[in-house]
This record gives structure tokens, sequence and C-alpha cells, in this order.
């Protein structure tokens, strides 16, 4: 289910997935394909891993990648969640052939 909400979505971002749900900074971002099939590979990481502990390691990997970049954007890129689903998101075929956890590989 997509939902519309400016102020749950964190500034710099245009849309956040918190399961089962994708909230989008706006309206117009529905219609971005790219972006809902971003947000659709990180449902399934979540499903994946029961919800909860996706988010405790997702928060890790990011407290570890800003000590070591000391950047928040390239902490934030380097979570294995995302660089799935940034390198994956212009396949809108990825979901149906990805393997179980796939994630593991952009660890």
């Amino acid at each position: 289910m997509i939902i519309i909400s400016k102020y749950l979505v964190p500034k710099r971002y245009l849309g956040i997935t918190i399961w089962p749900f994708i909230f989008l900074k706006n309206r117009t971002l529905k219609d971005n394909l790219v972006l809902i099939n971003h947000e659709r590979i990180h449902i399934r990481q979540q499903i994946e891993l029961l919800i909860i502990p996706f988010y405790i390691l997702y928060v890790l990997e990011f407290l570890i990648g800003f000590i070591q970049f000391k950047s928040w954007q390239q902490a934030y890129r380097n979570i294995s969640f995302e660089r799935e689903a940034y390198k994956n998101e212009n396949d809108f075929n990825y979901l149906k052939s990805r393997s179980f956890w796939d994630f593991i590989k952009y660890l």
C-alpha cells in the first residue's frame, strides 16, 4: 500500500518503506516506477528478515558506515539493502528472479 505523507519521509529522500507501507513525499511520485520498484525491493528484504531484524541490521550497517565514512550520504549508500535496491531499481523483473536473501551479495 502506498501512502502520501511529506511529514513521514525524511528530508533529502523521496520515499521510505516501513512494512507493509511505502510512504512517498508527494502524490506525483506514485508514477515514478523506478522509485516504486526500489521500495518494493525493500518490502521483500523486510519480509525475508521477518521485519524487525531488517531494521536492526539496517541501523547497524548505517552506524558502521557513518563511523567509517563520516558521511551520512555515503553511509546510507553503502547499506547492503540500499546497494541491492539501487543496483536493481531499473530492472522491473528483478523481484521475479531474485533469490532469497540476495542482499547478502551486497555486504
